[in-house]
């Protein structure tokens, strides 16, 4: 597996952060951090699947070691968080060396689609002076169905 040129940038935000905050380093923070972003692939998770993959490598953490372990790191900035509609479990993605884009969801089988497009930041650009405010940042979620022959939420449907 190649490592992600990223994890020394995000294992020192980490350390600054926790010294700022007063928490402990705990190894746990970091092997979930490393976990995060050992692959050079960007793809959503969410904290089930994450222990998981954690549990699958000898890792054995509670589910609220898990989920407070990603609030600290949506506080630091190290990953965002991600309601997708009517989905009950959050979704988490990194933001370090992900870049700006925007996300499409099936609303029958829950797979996410990222994308960008730079007209976006044009109308950002232009929302931004129409109210005389400085945009920090902007969270833009497409709703729709697979039109795709394979989705496994259509395919269930079809054969009831």
């Amino acid at each position: 597996m190649n490592k992600n040129p990223h994890i020394e940038a995000v294992t020192l935000r980490l350390n600054q952060f926790l010294e700022v905050k007063g928490y402990r380093r705990t190894q746990e923070r970091y092997t979930i951090l490393e976990e995060i972003y050992a692959k050079n692939d960007h793809h959503h998770f969410d904290a089930s699947e994450l222990r998981e993959t954690l549990i699958q490598k000898g890792f054995h953490l509670s589910m609220a070691t898990v989920y407070n372990t990603l609030e600290l790191f949506v506080e630091a900035g190290l990953i965002k968080k991600h309601q997708f509609g009517g989905q009950a479990a959050s979704h988490y993605e990194r933001t370090v060396g992900s870049g700006q884009h925007d996300h499409i969801l099936c609303l029958d089988c829950g797979f996410v689609k990222e994308f960008c497009d730079p007209r976006i930041h044009t109308i950002e650009k232009t929302v931004s002076e129409w109210f005389s405010t400085d945009i920090a940042s902007h969270s833009l979620v497409l709703y729709g169905h697979c039109t795709e022959e394979l989705c496994k939420n259509r395919i269930a449907k079809n054969v009831n």
